[in-house]
């Protein structure tokens, strides 16, 4: 993650001639954003290394954001170490390297490649589901990529009085924060999810016709479950921390651990097990049913 954080530095620091310069500010710290809307997100960020303050110690949440800084964040989020050529910028740029990493994991997809542009939701509801294809697959058909982020929830409808879906508005830096916290969550919450999935997989016992196993333990903030259908259209269920030993000619073809935050409606990992050969299939909450 240090290389994120290293581009991120350069990226967020308020370099270009698109922003009054950072240091003929006073000196502050957390006072333009110490009542902002966008507080928790912004220092979540800050404190994981995603996002990014000005020389002068201020965030400035209130300002149009622009693609170079949400494209490091993007590759900072991701962990993106390896590159892939971006021609649209030439040797030396100062945002070559992070461009670089951002075209290697597909996040440059169909964007039009310009460091200083100002976004609007739109243009970063695209780099979002760009970035997010691997982990949640593709936005809801129908949809302009600002509409089926808002009805995922990641970013915030337009003021009340206005169309819900306005792609045209501006992204400032507090409603980047917000976004990007939710896509660090997600993906700190898939990655746990894997963990537990492997360990549930070590447990798995297949003898005498019968499966057996233990649903793992995990943590207080997410409940954990093997479930089976029986022939009979019951159900079988099991939960965090308890073991289990399930006759396979009494339950369907499919055994399907789930792990969901106790807290909202997110997952951490939807995992479906053919009973006689065990073969996994990741069935984790999608943007969209179809890919």
């Amino acid at each position: 993650m240090m290389v994120g954080i290293t581009i991120g530095q350069s990226l967020w620091g308020g370099t270009w001639s698109v922003y009054p310069a950072a240091a003929a500010q006073p000196l502050q710290t957390m006072t333009d954003y110490a009542t902002h809307p966008a507080k928790d997100a912004i220092l979540l960020g800050l404190q994981k290394g995603f996002i990014w303050k000005y020389p002068d110690g201020r965030f400035y949440p209130d300002k149009q954001i622009v693609q170079s800084q949400f494209v490091a964040s993007l590759v900072a989020i991701r962990g993106i170490k390896e590159t892939a050529p971006v021609p649209e910028l030439p040797a030396g740029h100062w945002a070559k390297g992070t461009y670089e990493r951002a075209q290697k994991a597909g996040i440059l997809t169909n964007i039009k490649i310009d460091p200083n542009k100002l976004l609007t939701k739109e243009e970063a509801a695209q780099l979002v589901f760009n970035a997010w294809k691997p982990y949640r697959g593709v936005k809801m058909n129908g949809y302009t990529h600002t509409g089926a982020l808002i009805t995922w929830g990641w970013m915030d409808p337009a003021p009340a009085g206005q169309p819900r879906f306005r792609e045209d508005l501006p992204v400032t830096r507090g409603d980047a924060a917000k976004m990007l916290g939710y896509l660090w969550k997600d993906k700190e919450q898939l990655e746990l999810g894997e963990k537990w999935a492997e360990e549930f997989e070590r447990s798995l016992n297949i003898s005498n016709g019968q499966i057996s196993g233990i649903v793992p333990k995990g943590d207080k903030n997410f409940t954990i479950r093997v479930s089976f259908v029986t022939m009979e259209n019951g159900r079988l269920g099991y939960l965090n921390g308890e073991s289990f030993k399930v006759n396979l000619q009494k339950v369907n073809a499919t055994m399907v651990l789930s792990i969901r935050s106790n807290f909202d409606s997110s997952d951490a990992g939807i995992f479906h097990y053919q009973t006689q050969t065990l073969k996994r299939d990741i069935k984790s909450k999608q943007f969209s049913l179809t890919k």
